[in-house]
């Protein structure tokens, strides 16, 4: 479980008040298992707020070496404040994934379906997404927020539970790589 890019939340080309190295840091948000992250740019290397970095295998443009994973507690204010956005950016991004998700998400349970651990879907919204897609499969999220009109802005339900998922410990882990032990 990899990541092979992430996103930028917070630049600190000082390092952190704290450490007496003063290495530049980044804290980056991985753009396919939401993995927190903390690594150290190249030197001279010129780093944004929202910059998609390549952080795979191989030769990284602008990371010299990832520090490790790191929780949503040690983020400073500033990628904690940016941290919404960025997964707003990466769920618009990989729209396709997730309105497969409202397509094809099955029951956890005999009593819990998985759309059900989304905010604001209860049963009543539940059986309604359940019998859209079996008349014809949703194709984007506009198309969700047509044929499900009273559920809402299905990016900002998908933002939301990310974000659970990234600030607190959850049962299940629908879209984010679970913290470390």
């Amino acid at each position: 479980m990899k990541e092979d890019y992430a996103l930028v939340l917070d630049y600190l080309p000082m390092g952190k008040p704290a450490d007496p190295r003063a290495t530049p840091i980044a804290q980056v948000l991985g753009t396919q298992y939401y993995t927190l992250l903390e690594l150290v740019p190249k030197p001279g290397a010129d780093i944004q707020i929202f910059e998609k970095l390549y952080i795979g295998k191989g030769e990284r443009p602008k990371v010299q070496v990832i520090k490790g994973r790191i929780r949503y507690d040690d983020l400073t204010s500033l990628a904690k404040s940016n941290l919404e956005e960025a997964i707003r950016r990466i769920v618009l991004e990989r729209e396709e994934e997730y309105v497969r998700f409202f397509n094809e998400a099955r029951p956890i349970t005999i009593r819990l379906h998985s759309l059900e651990l989304l905010p604001g879907i209860g049963k009543k919204h539940l059986f309604h997404i359940l019998d859209e897609r079996e008349r014809e499969p949703f194709k984007s999220f506009e198309d969700i927020r047509k044929r499900v009109p009273l559920l809402g802005d299905p990016v900002r339900i998908i933002v939301h539970r990310i974000m659970k998922e990234l600030t607190e410990p959850c049962k299940y882990y629908l879209f984010a790589r679970p913290p470390g032990r």
